[in-house]
């Protein structure tokens, strides 16, 4: 792969690094996993995403997808796995693109960075770019998945807004007769 979703790979990394705050491998291989997975769904007019993992491939999506976790085009399902699926808004047909553990034996660098055989210090930066630039498409795995329809669900827009009778504190009325942490959703200690 010499680009990723139109960049340059050169363009791509100083993208990564600016939005991110620095180089991190699990956003660069993010965003070959979204060049792929926006290969697989080109039919679909607009799509929705859903991204298993909330380190550094929401980060992937936001730079190279109109989904955003603010516009509520993309959602965060922690399964603790290194996946995306982009998929139709409507019928949840859609694509899920996974970095596959058992094709990166090839890829040394690769397999210690994603299993963490190895600490950051000692990984070979260089060398690890250079074989996920070389493995190109190898190193994922694609399905063609149907969302859940539980998942399909749209963000919450508009409606009525009311205080909370127990804190004070604006929510949506939808939500019930007072707001979803009154009602006891634990949020924190």
């Amino acid at each position: 792969m010499n680009t990723v979703c139109g960049h340059s790979i050169e363009e791509y990394i100083t993208r990564l690094t600016d939005f991110h705050g620095n180089f991190a491998p699990g956003l660069f291989i993010g965003g070959f996993m979204v060049d792929i997975a926006k290969r697989h769904v080109q039919q679909y007019e607009i799509f929705d995403v859903i991204c298993e993992s909330p380190a550094c491939l929401p980060d992937a999506i936001q730079m190279l997808t109109p989904c955003t976790i603010g516009n509520g085009w993309m959602k965060i399902v922690d399964t603790g796995r290194f996946a995306i699926t982009l998929y139709d808004k409507v019928s949840g047909h859609g694509a899920r693109v996974c970095l596959d553990a058992a094709r990166l034996d090839r890829y040394p660098e690769i397999k210690n960075w994603f299993l963490r055989l190895t600490s950051k210090t000692e990984q070979d930066r260089d060398a690890l770019i250079r074989q996920i630039i070389d493995a190109g498409d190898g190193i994922y795995s694609v399905q063609q998945v149907v969302v859940s329809p539980s998942l399909l669900r749209k963000h919450k827009h508009g409606g009525s807004v009311v205080l909370c009778a127990s804190c004070g504190e604006a929510y949506p009325e939808e939500d019930g007769n007072v707001c979803l942490a009154c009602q006891g959703m634990d949020i924190y200690r």
